[in-house]
């Protein structure tokens, strides 16, 4: 039953997450969009290990590494007063 637990609250941060970027209230870039997609793969790679099913671990790994190393960018970002689409917009500015 615990492990049924885990896997329904990754699966709604996940949710949560997808709705609050479709209707346009975060963006992909979003830090909490970036963090509850980790934290909702993270809580489904456990529920994986529960359900012995190795091709849904290894997607629940790469979802929450991924979410994982954005949730970081976002912060390090944030300390420096950028949003990750201003730094992008940056970025391109020096490569042309």
């Amino acid at each position: 039953m615990f492990d049924m637990i885990i896997g329904v609250c990754g699966m709604l941060l996940i949710l949560f997450a997808f709705i609050m970027d479709q209707t346009h209230r975060w963006t992909s870039d979003d830090l909490w969009y970036d963090f509850l997609n980790f934290l909702g793969s993270f809580l489904l790679a456990i529920y994986a290990i529960t359900l012995n099913s190795i091709p849904f671990l290894i997607l629940q790994l790469v979802w929450a590494l991924f979410s994982l190393k954005d949730t970081i960018l976002d912060i390090k970002h944030r300390k420096k007063g950028l949003k990750r689409k201003s730094l992008k917009k940056i970025m391109k500015r020096k490569n042309r």
